[in-house]
């Protein structure tokens, strides 16, 4: 009896796996969404002062 038994929760799992990675893929594509973090806000756009003070103002 517990031979046909084997391959149906064998099935179940595969199933619950699959509905578990959905449900994971989900909830980090949502927080990738709304995620207020922004690298490319932080980035420095030139040079500082500290490059000015060593390469001179025309450099």
């Amino acid at each position: 009896m517990s031979i046909g038994v084997l391959p149906l929760t064998r099935g179940v799992s595969r199933a619950r796996e699959r509905v578990s990675a959905l449900g994971a893929a989900w909830r980090r594509g949502l927080l990738a969404l709304l995620d207020p973090y922004r690298p490319e806000a932080h980035y420095m756009r030139g040079p500082g002062p500290k490059w000015r003070a060593k390469h001179g103002p025309h450099a």
